[in-house]
């Protein structure tokens, strides 16, 4: 070998010792420690306005994530075309940076997002933004994204400051028709509709029509210099809040992410966790509702993605059951019932995180109600409280049961359809929640 070739092959091999410490220093940089792998599927112009990946240090975990429910009724050709849609969260947990997640999983075609952003609102009931919080979102560097049918996309990272129980105004455009719009119907939040690209928009006086709908987006992740991980509560309409008070944040997580909040700032030794609502009116530990993908997929069909696939989760708690009761055209069997929870039990455990699992709440005067049905809720009852079930349990029956008439619920914790609870009962289920069960891990067997 010459002298100049001997040269010519030592820069070669440091060249390449480089780019592959390059490489490796890129990956470990943009690893956020969640095991999340969600398809991205982007394209479009360089990005703008975007503060890019976070500076700080922290933990990404979920400030805030709705279930996708189904079709949006009315919108299965043109979608939201030419239309800006502002949807309004509130954030369970602070942080220095953000990224949300997109769903369209009840589209039937390729959804195209060409402009998306991200902005801190300027009070309560407003399409306003806080004007210096306003960002614009990006997908692998893209301004545009393209969901496939069926698919869901995560942001990029964007610096942005939030405030625990702030509001937060995540809005898309879309330019085409792009089908069925994925959306959870029982928001209990009012979100907002423009005309045109208005996505940067922060006056909000365009934003003229109102929403009771969450479309699209399914998660707000935040890095978090307040919290270690993840709650997540898989439920129905129970969890969902559907009789809570509009706009309020009266439903039970957030009472339960308000006491924990209150009690660690107390000094109290538990776990920094934020809490989020997977809650979907209606929904069943085992049957699906019509269509494909169904609507209202059963909670065993949707644990993959509506628990394990959420961030960084810690603890998940169950209150599932009532629906399989209520819904089933037949006396629903009981022992079906919990081994579909328990197959969600084994589930979480394999990816070590504890289950919290609750009581059935009572149900007499509903127009469901039967004596047969009531002797199936309290057979699952009695399996959850002898610890056949779940890790830790929370009894959410007696909480809320009439003393003088088990059946039913107290009158102050009815919302007056003797199913669903009032402000004051879903208060009295965070409450009746046991802060300490959330530490600790999944347990080498139940």
């Amino acid at each position: 070998m010459t002298r100049s070739s001997g040269y010519a092959l030592l820069s070669a091999m440091v060249a390449l010792i480089v780019a592959l410490s390059a490489a490796i220093y890129v990956g470990v940089a943009t690893d956020d420690g969640s095991t999340d792998q969600r398809n991205t599927v982007a394209q479009g112009a360089a990005p703008q306005h975007n503060p890019a990946a976070p500076a700080s240090t922290g933990t990404w975990v979920g400030a805030w994530s709705t279930s996708p429910a189904g079709a949006e009724p009315g919108t299965e050709t043109e979608g939201m075309a030419g239309r800006s849609v502002r949807n309004v969260v509130h954030s369970a947990i602070g942080g220095t940076s953000a990224r949300i997640t997109l769903s369209n999983l009840y589209g039937q075609s390729p959804l195209t997002i060409t402009h998306a952003s991200i902005a801190v609102a300027a009070g309560s009931d407003t399409a306003a933004a806080s004007a210096q919080t306003m960002r614009r979102l990006t997908f692998g560097g893209n301004t545009t994204v393209v969901v496939p049918a069926g698919g869901q996309v995560m942001s990029d990272a964007v610096r942005i400051t939030i405030a625990y129980g702030s509001d937060v105004l995540v809005t898309t455009y879309s330019p085409t028709r792009s089908g069925p719009v994925t959306y959870h119907p029982h928001a209990r939040q009012v979100s907002y509709v423009a005309v045109g690209d208005l996505a940067e928009d922060v006056t909000g006086t365009a934003y003229t029509e109102q929403t009771s709908y969450w479309r699209y987006l399914t998660a707000l992740d935040v890095l978090s210099n307040e919290s270690d991980g993840t709650v997540v509560v898989l439920g129905d309409s129970l969890t969902d809040g559907i009789t809570s008070t509009q706009g309020a944040n009266h439903r039970w997580t957030d009472g339960l992410s308000d006491r924990l909040r209150t009690a660690i700032e107390a000094g109290r030794d538990l776990p920094r966790y934020s809490v989020v609502n997977q809650g979907i009116s209606g929904n069943q530990v085992l049957a699906n509702g019509l269509g494909r993908p169904a609507d209202n997929q059963s909670g065993l069909g949707r644990f993959g993605r509506d628990v394990l696939g959420r961030t960084n989760v810690k603890v998940v708690v169950i209150d599932l059951g009532v629906n399989d009761i209520l819904r089933n055209p037949n006396l629903a069997d009981p022992d079906k019932i919990l081994d579909g929870l328990r197959t969600m039990v084994r589930q979480a455990h394999a990816r070590g995180i504890k289950v919290v699992g609750a009581t059935l709440m009572p149900f007499q005067g509903h127009r469901g109600y039967t004596g047969a049905r009531e002797d199936v809720r309290q057979r699952i009852n009695a399996a959850i409280r002898d610890g056949k079930v779940y890790d830790a349990v929370v009894d959410f029956d007696e909480a809320l049961r009439d003393p003088y008439n088990p059946r039913r619920l107290r009158s102050d914790y009815d919302s007056g359809d003797r199913l669903h609870p009032s402000d004051k009962g879903y208060a009295r289920m965070a409450e009746a929640f046991d802060l300490e069960d959330l530490k600790g891990s999944a347990p080498a067997e139940l």
